[in-house]
Protein backbone atom coordinates (compact mmCIF):
# COMPACT_ATOMS: atom_id res chain seq x y z
CA UNK A 1 0.00 0.00 0.00
CA UNK A 2 1.61 3.17 -1.22
CA UNK A 3 1.39 5.96 1.30
CA UNK A 4 2.46 9.78 0.92
CA UNK A 5 2.86 11.60 4.20
CA UNK A 6 3.58 15.23 4.11
CA UNK A 7 4.84 17.90 6.21
CA UNK A 8 6.00 21.33 6.70
CA UNK A 9 3.22 23.40 6.11
CA UNK A 10 2.21 26.40 8.98
CA UNK A 11 1.48 30.56 9.26
CA UNK A 12 4.84 32.61 7.63
CA UNK A 13 4.39 36.35 6.77
CA UNK A 14 4.91 37.67 2.78
CA UNK A 15 8.52 37.01 1.99
CA UNK A 16 9.33 34.61 4.10
CA UNK A 17 10.34 30.82 3.47
CA UNK A 18 9.00 27.35 3.71
CA UNK A 19 9.41 23.56 2.78
CA UNK A 20 7.59 20.75 2.33
CA UNK A 21 8.43 17.40 2.62
CA UNK A 22 6.75 14.22 1.21
CA UNK A 23 7.70 10.83 2.55
CA UNK A 24 6.69 7.71 0.53
CA UNK A 25 6.04 3.88 1.27
CA UNK A 26 4.98 1.02 -0.06
CA UNK A 27 6.01 0.83 -3.42
CA UNK A 28 9.92 2.12 -5.01
CA UNK A 29 10.25 5.87 -4.55
CA UNK A 30 12.22 6.34 -8.02
CA UNK A 31 9.57 4.83 -9.83
CA UNK A 32 7.56 7.61 -9.87
CA UNK A 33 7.20 11.15 -11.01
CA UNK A 34 6.02 13.48 -8.03
CA UNK A 35 3.83 16.55 -8.40
CA UNK A 36 2.97 19.35 -6.31
CA UNK A 37 -0.53 20.78 -6.34
CA UNK A 38 -2.59 23.37 -4.11
CA UNK A 39 -5.49 24.10 -3.16
CA UNK A 40 -7.11 27.43 -2.51
CA UNK A 41 -10.46 28.42 -0.39
CA UNK A 42 -13.17 28.11 -3.07
CA UNK A 43 -10.91 27.09 -6.17
CA UNK A 44 -9.74 23.94 -8.14
CA UNK A 45 -6.68 22.12 -6.90
CA UNK A 46 -4.04 23.08 -9.62
CA UNK A 47 -0.73 22.15 -10.49
CA UNK A 48 2.38 23.70 -8.88
CA UNK A 49 5.36 21.71 -10.19
CA UNK A 50 6.67 18.20 -10.56
CA UNK A 51 10.02 16.19 -10.58
CA UNK A 52 10.52 13.64 -12.84
CA UNK A 53 11.91 9.86 -12.50
CA UNK A 54 14.89 11.36 -13.66
CA UNK A 55 15.14 14.45 -11.25
CA UNK A 56 13.97 17.03 -13.85
CA UNK A 57 11.76 19.42 -12.81
CA UNK A 58 8.85 21.78 -14.75
CA UNK A 59 7.01 24.49 -12.56
CA UNK A 60 3.73 26.61 -12.96
CA UNK A 61 4.82 30.02 -13.67
CA UNK A 62 2.89 30.96 -11.01
CA UNK A 63 5.57 29.78 -9.00
CA UNK A 64 8.96 29.43 -11.65
CA UNK A 65 11.58 31.02 -10.00
CA UNK A 66 10.34 31.21 -6.69
CA UNK A 67 9.64 27.61 -5.63
CA UNK A 68 12.02 24.49 -6.10
CA UNK A 69 11.78 20.68 -5.92
CA UNK A 70 14.26 18.42 -5.13
CA UNK A 71 14.29 14.72 -4.21
CA UNK A 72 16.22 12.42 -2.12
CA UNK A 73 16.07 9.05 -3.89
CA UNK A 74 17.38 7.45 -0.86
CA UNK A 75 15.09 9.05 1.74
CA UNK A 76 12.31 8.35 -0.53
CA UNK A 77 11.15 12.59 -0.17
CA UNK A 78 10.60 15.13 -2.22
CA UNK A 79 10.88 18.74 -1.25
CA UNK A 80 8.88 21.84 -2.40
CA UNK A 81 10.91 24.96 -1.04
CA UNK A 82 9.43 27.80 -1.52
CA UNK A 83 10.58 31.47 -0.98
CA UNK A 84 9.48 35.00 -1.22
CA UNK A 85 6.34 33.61 -0.54
CA UNK A 86 3.23 35.68 -1.62
CA UNK A 87 -0.67 36.01 0.39
CA UNK A 88 -1.90 34.74 -3.12
CA UNK A 89 0.26 31.24 -2.03
CA UNK A 90 -2.01 30.83 0.61
CA UNK A 91 -3.03 27.02 0.12
CA UNK A 92 -3.86 23.21 1.19
CA UNK A 93 -0.44 21.64 -0.55
CA UNK A 94 -0.81 18.42 -1.47
CA UNK A 95 1.57 16.11 -3.01
CA UNK A 96 1.34 13.75 -5.50
CA UNK A 97 2.68 10.24 -7.18
CA UNK A 98 2.61 8.57 -10.73
CA UNK A 99 3.96 6.02 -12.86
CA UNK A 100 3.02 6.97 -15.97
CA UNK A 101 2.43 10.66 -16.44
CA UNK A 102 1.21 11.78 -19.68
CA UNK A 103 -0.31 15.34 -18.60
CA UNK A 104 2.06 16.47 -15.56
CA UNK A 105 -0.73 19.27 -14.67
CA UNK A 106 -3.79 16.64 -14.71
CA UNK A 107 -4.82 15.20 -11.45
CA UNK A 108 -6.45 12.58 -12.73
CA UNK A 109 -2.75 11.31 -14.06
CA UNK A 110 -1.57 10.45 -10.18
CA UNK A 111 -2.11 7.31 -8.85
CA UNK A 112 -1.15 8.83 -5.10
CA UNK A 113 -2.40 11.71 -2.89
CA UNK A 114 -0.82 12.76 0.58
CA UNK A 115 -3.33 14.45 2.77
CA UNK A 116 -2.33 17.73 2.41
CA UNK A 117 -0.73 20.42 4.70
CA UNK A 118 -1.98 24.16 5.23
CA UNK A 119 0.47 27.10 4.46
CA UNK A 120 -0.49 30.37 5.10
CA UNK A 121 0.50 33.48 4.32
CA UNK A 122 -0.14 36.56 6.00
CA UNK A 123 0.52 40.34 4.39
Amino acid sequence: QVQLIESGGGLVQAGDSLRLSCAVSGRTFSSFAMGWFRQAPGKERVFVGISWKGGSTYYASSVKGRFTISRDNAKNTVYLQMNSLKPEDTAVYYCAAGEHIALYFSISDYDYWGQGTQVTVSS
